[in-house]
């Protein structure tokens, strides 16, 4: 749980100057008997309640849906600011200078929670260069075969 303390102490205004949980952006869903730690971090604000109420067995123990959503909404209290009721939102620690790892990871005491970063593959736009661009409007306006006629003639000029 030292996730939650540390999380609601880094938010505190001005920072580390208060403890509250109830402020944190990432709880962590407990049954000690059966050994169950699951962390949910606050995702975004829904402003209407989910449709659905399904229940998961875990070990046998049946745990509401909301349990394990992210979302800060009309229904419950979770993920929102206790004293305004303003809804919480992760923001992975976002500093300045900048974390390294947010700090629920830095300060989890039993590793459970891990900090990666994903690279997202981006198709990159080929960029023309200005002789490509300049060929293509030619191309586009005399069409290609004059084009080519063009070059080759040009070309057999130069080598002779």
């Amino acid at each position: 749980m030292a996730c939650e303390v540390i999380c609601s102490a880094f938010h505190a205004s001005p920072k580390y100057s208060s403890n509250n949980p109830a402020r944190s952006r990432i709880r962590v869903i407990r049954d000690p008997i059966a050994d169950i730690y699951v962390p949910v971090y606050a995702g975004e604000y829904s402003v209407a309640e989910c449709a659905g109420r399904d229940k998961y067995t875990i070990d046998g123990k049946d745990y509401d849906e909301c349990a394990f959503c992210r979302a800060s909404c009309p229904s419950r209290d979770l993920f929102k600011e206790p004293d305004s009721g303003l809804p919480l939102k992760c923001d992975m620690c976002e500093s300045d200078p900048p974390l390294e790892k947010p700090m629920c990871v830095q300060w989890c005491l039993n590793d459970a929670l891990i900090y990666e970063v994903r690279e997202e593959e981006v198709e990159e736009e080929v960029k023309l260069e200005d002789l490509e661009i300049g060929l293509e409007a030619l191309a586009d306006k005399y069409g290609l075969t004059k084009i080519m006629d063009i070059i080759t003639r040009m070309s057999a000029s130069k080598k002779g």
